[in-house]
């Protein structure tokens, strides 16, 4: 298993902050070298299952080819975890990052018609959470939706009931979720805490993920995505044969994971040259 929280090259590291409450919210921002301009924003939302995890993960993650193949500017939060911090902590504080990129597009760098929320695992979950947030309250419009592999269901599936994928498996879900909720997890709960729990996805953004067929969330990532097929949005969902969660960061060097990150790629450009958000 291969961690690199190095800073990555070719890429322009900077610090901030969002207000939520009372509360600061640190964000690294990543973007090109050479400066952006009216570049794709992406927030980028790191995993750990609710209960691990740091803003410095996106070094390792998919973010970085979207800065240094596309010229994005990438804004990953730190965002509270659960251990101290149960919902809605997270998602108050990824939201509040998301009002902070709309507030300062032109600082940024960044079109204001262009946003994208994205992440890995728990951070995919809280991507399609703050996706569902934000159609509801309709202070910020989102172009589109990139929850790999997420983490989205508080109750067993099909493929998370009794997982022991590597990395990731039944036993550790289970405490993610119940620290998260800081209650049986197996409870009905509000789509922001557990986005499974969706019953209207209409106006959501487009949408592209993939996973592994072994792993957890196998399950949950394709009934989200075709619920959002089924209410009329655009989603795709590329599935890959392996137990390993979050495989394309923890294993680069595997022939799976380099197929995974050349699809994401591609699967973005091709997104990039139809999709905005009317304002």
């Amino acid at each position: 298993m291969k961690i690199n929280l190095r800073k990555p090259k070719g890429v322009r590291i900077t610090k901030s902050h969002a207000v939520c409450g009372g509360h600061k919210v640190p964000l690294l921002i990543l973007s090109p070298e050479t400066g952006a301009k009216d570049a794709p924003g992406v927030l980028w939302i790191h995993g750990g299952g609710y209960i691990a995890g740091m803003k410095e993960m996106a070094y390792m993650s998919r973010a970085v080819d979207l800065v240094r193949e596309f010229g994005a500017v990438a804004v990953s939060p730190g965002y509270r975890l659960a251990w101290l911090h149960p919902f809605p902590a997270a998602l108050d504080d990824c939201y509040a990052a998301l009002l902070w990129m709309n507030e300062n597009c032109v600082s940024l760098g960044i079109r204001p018609d262009r946003l994208i929320v994205g992440g890995e695992s728990a951070g995919g979950g809280l991507a399609a959470a703050v996706c569902m947030r934000a159609r509801d309250e309709k202070r910020v419009r989102i172009a589109f939706q990139l929850p790999l592999y997420p983490m989205l269901d508080n109750l067993d599936t099909e493929s998370s009931r009794d997982n022991h994928g590597r990395v990731w498996n039944t036993r550790k879900n289970h405490i993610g979720w119940r620290v998260f909720l800081r209650s049986d997890a197996k409870k009905e709960v509000t789509p922001y805490a557990s986005p499974a729990r969706q019953t209207d996805y209409a106006g959501l953004p487009p949408c592209y993920t993939f996973v592994g067929d072994g792993e957890p969330f196998f399950a949950e990532t394709l009934a989200y995505v075709e619920n959002l097929r089924k209410a009329g949005v655009e989603a795709r969902c590329d599935v890959y044969h392996t137990d390993i969660h979050a495989f394309d960061m923890l294993h680069p060097e595997l022939d799976v994971s380099k197929r995974a990150v050349k699809a994401f790629q591609e699967n973005f450009a091709a997104a990039m040259k139809s999709v905005s958000a009317p304002r």
